[in-house]
């Protein structure tokens, strides 16, 4: 097995964009984490995956709520907010940050580049997160440059 430092190493060289996956509590407040470990999965039917570590104060919110929304975030502001919703404090997250239910329920930020708005149809145990499938039942983008992740730290597109 490969060394935990080595593999942090090694995979920081994958850019990835950047997300807020989001959901609602059981009294309709928002919330949500700041994620790059997401994916498609399927175009039939339409699926995505997002990866919760287990300790994620969020993953409970989401295993009730069965819904998420994944707002792909745009260079510039993104990486405040991005920032933001990296760390702990539920309640200040969405302080100040617009937002509005979508089909599923699911907080979707103004300031989103994109999203997709999710309704999980499996959830899978993998050693320290868990995986959440969601079909998309709703989705949207506007023209800009998406905020990216590598080697621990926020990048952009080179043109």
């Amino acid at each position: 097995m490969i060394d935990q430092s080595e593999f942090r190493r090694v995979i920081g060289h994958f850019a990835t964009g950047v997300t807020i996956v989001t959901t609602c509590r059981e009294d309709g407040s928002a919330a949500g984490l700041t994620m790059s470990a997401v994916s498609s999965v399927s175009l039939d039917p339409t699926l995505v995956l997002v990866c919760v570590d287990r300790g994620s104060e969020t993953l409970p919110f989401l295993e009730r709520a069965g819904y998420f929304a994944v707002n792909v975030l745009e260079e510039g502001k993104g990486e405040t907010l991005a920032r933001r919703f990296a760390g702990g404090g539920a309640e200040e997250k969405f302080r100040g940050v617009a937002w509005r239910p979508e089909r599923t329920g699911a907080p979707v930020l103004d300031e989103a580049l994109a999203w997709m708005d999710c309704r999980v149809t499996s959830a899978v145990p993998a050693g320290d997160h868990i995986i959440f499938v969601g079909e998309v039942l709703a989705a949207d983008a506007r023209e800009g440059t998406p905020l990216l992740y590598y080697r621990g730290g926020f990048g952009r597109f080179a043109s």
